[in-house]
């Protein structure tokens, strides 16, 4: 797989361009489903990731690109559901989560604002 172009609202992989949030779930791309979350959306100010949605646990290593700023909240049931599944949840910027696509028995949430 591979990114070929990351903007402010836009990602680029392998020539398709995803214009909302993806998720990566062992090699399929699709958009990140975050109704489930925007209940939580006035208590964060914005629509944070939560174990509401469906989060792609089957892998060892689950990073969350959290934006550009890494302004996307996370909550605290993602975290701890990630311990009692066995799953190293690894938060950064999206940029810095991109360069992570690749690597084994890892599955991506990638913010692509803020």
């Amino acid at each position: 797989m591979k990114v070929d172009r990351l903007e402010f609202g836009s990602i680029t992989i392998d020539g398709k361009v995803y214009e909302e949030d993806v998720v990566i779930d062992n090699g399929v791309i699709r958009k990140r489903k975050k109704s489930k979350s925007k209940k939580y959306r006035d208590k964060f100010g914005h629509t944070p990731l939560s174990s509401d949605e469906k989060i792609p646990w089957k892998c060892r290593h689950l990073i969350v690109g959290t934006g550009h700023s890494s302004s996307l909240p996370v909550m605290n049931e993602v975290f701890k559901k990630a311990r009692k599944k066995g799953v190293e949840l690894h938060l950064m910027t999206t940029p810095e989560a991109i360069k992570h696509i690749n690597d084994p028995d890892t599955n991506l949430i990638l913010h692509l604002t803020c």
